[in-house]
């Protein structure tokens, strides 16, 4: 990755740090902490305050998908964004698997199997640099389910819900596997066609 790199016709290091991406990047990052304080609660067994961590955890993951879509469309695209925006998605996936597993709401190896694919294909990314792969629709599936998956686990939502709620989540962690094991491969692919 380099200053000059270019998006959309511009380069990077032509696009100030100091844009809207960015900034609903920097948000998510600080929503996090407040997630896990309104989580935590009364022991997280408070519904309202349950529902106000979801609330800031939905918000968070709608920002991700905003500043992404800006980031493309204006042609904001920078060093900083790329390398910020996944760590600000991650830490928010990641806080949300943590504490649902201390509060014994979620497996940990549910936690540490996403975990484990999701920080390991970011740094591939961040220090992979020649051999990136682009996201797949499985990847941004993936995405989708957890998020999904999460978000219904931090609701206060009523029993009979519960079923739903592990159908969602047992397609997460299928998903999460299954496009980490297909990313490291295309990778490795890529590796040996550029060799």
């Amino acid at each position: 990755m380099t200053a000059s790199t270019r998006e959309n016709g511009r380069r990077t290091d032509e696009v100030p740090v100091l844009n809207i991406a960015n900034v609903l990047t920097v948000v998510r990052i600080l929503l996090v902490p407040v997630f896990v304080v309104l989580f935590f609660v009364a022991d997280a067994q408070d519904p309202w305050w349950r529902v106000g961590a979801f609330v800031v955890f939905a918000v968070a993951m709608f920002t991700d998908y905003v500043d992404g879509h800006l980031a493309r469309k204006l042609g904001l695209v920078t060093d900083f964004g790329k390398i910020a925006d996944p760590i600000a998605d991650k830490a928010l996936i990641a806080a949300a698997l943590i504490s649902l597993s201390l509060v014994d709401e979620l497996f940990w190896w549910v936690t540490v199997v996403i975990l484990v694919r999701e920080v390991g294909i970011t740094l591939w990314r961040l220090f992979g640099v020649d051999y990136v792969v682009a996201a797949s629709r499985g990847g941004k599936l993936k995405t989708v389910t957890q998020t999904v998956g999460m978000g219904m686990l931090i609701l206060p939502l009523p029993h009979w819900v519960w079923p739903v709620e592990w159908i969602v989540v047992g397609a997460a962690v299928v998903l999460t596997v299954f496009t980490g094991i297909d990313y490291l491969v295309k990778a490795r692919r890529a590796a040996r066609t550029a060799d």
